[in-house]
């Protein structure tokens, strides 16, 4: 599968399927995988698709090239003008961080080289993130007049307050150690070994009951900007619906019964 980049009319973006983890490829290594519209529509696009598709539990995106991505394309800010375009052509760029959040499927960030502007932000917008060691990850917009709004928002729940406004105060890059000590990586892999550290995520993921971790990672957004008490009731009430589904009822005879289900063990739909 793939999608094309109307700009320059290459494949922007590509997607495979490894088992049950759908794998995203950033492809405009020449640019450095840089968000122009063709690829933040074939990226939300690609999503989108394995989201729907049958039997894909986890999905890894990964950069082509020498770099996760460097951030937007700023060529295409020379052929707008005025704020209701400007408006219009972020948005556009972003709504990959929204379907991500919306997404049952866990999504999976393998990053390697350079995750700077909105590519941090993809960094952090997925739910899990491993990266090669040597990466470099900043919010670097300040350095050319912009701000990094939007990857601002997932960030904010990725690292501390003070954390998140030094990357976009600063605009400086920090090392993928760094990166992991702030809380914005799970892993950090030897260099060449990020796809690699994804998929053995992905694919520990994928072994699990794929009803209860879609609806488990929905409640979980769902309850990010709760009260304490709130969140709690509406745990319940999702744990609730979980507790009658088929995947549950098979997980739990079989966990009882000493013989805990495979991968391919749950139940269809």
């Amino acid at each position: 599968m793939s999608n094309s980049d109307s700009p320059g009319g290459s494949e922007a973006v590509l997607t495979d399927q490894d088992g049950h983890v759908g794998v995203v490829t950033l492809n405009r290594p020449g640019a450095m995988n840089t968000f122009s519209t063709g690829l933040a529509t074939a990226l939300d696009d690609a999503l989108l698709e394995f989201e729907a598709a049958d039997g894909v539990r986890a999905v890894v995106v990964q950069g082509a090239g020498d770099a996760f991505s460097a951030g937007i394309d700023l060529s295409e800010h020379r052929t707008l003008g005025g704020e209701t375009e400007y408006e219009e052509w972020v948005t556009r760029m972003e709504q990959p961080f929204l379907t991500l959040a919306e997404m049952g499927t866990p999504v999976i960030a393998a990053a390697h080289g350079h995750a700077a502007a909105n590519g941090i932000g993809l960094v952090a917008a997925c739910d899990l993130a491993v990266a090669a060691e040597g990466t470099q990850l900043g919010a670097t917009a300040p350095k050319v007049g912009l701000f990094c709004m939007g990857p601002a928002v997932p960030l904010m729940g990725a690292v501390t307050r003070k954390r998140c406004l030094e990357l976009l105060l600063t605009g400086e890059l920090i090392d993928a150690e760094t990166a992991r000590e702030w809380g914005l990586l799970n892993r950090v892999t030897d260099a060449g070994k990020h796809v690699e550290g994804a998929m053995e995520l992905a694919e520990t993921i994928a072994t699990k009951s794929p009803t209860a971790v879609q609806r488990g990672k929905r409640a979980f957004y769902e309850m990010t900007d709760m009260s304490y008490g709130e969140a709690l009731a509406h745990s319940n009430g999702r744990f609730a619906e979980l507790c009658a589904t088929a995947d549950a009822e098979a997980g739990v005879d079989a966990f009882l019964d000493g013989d805990p289900l495979e991968a391919e063990e749950w139940p269809e739909g």
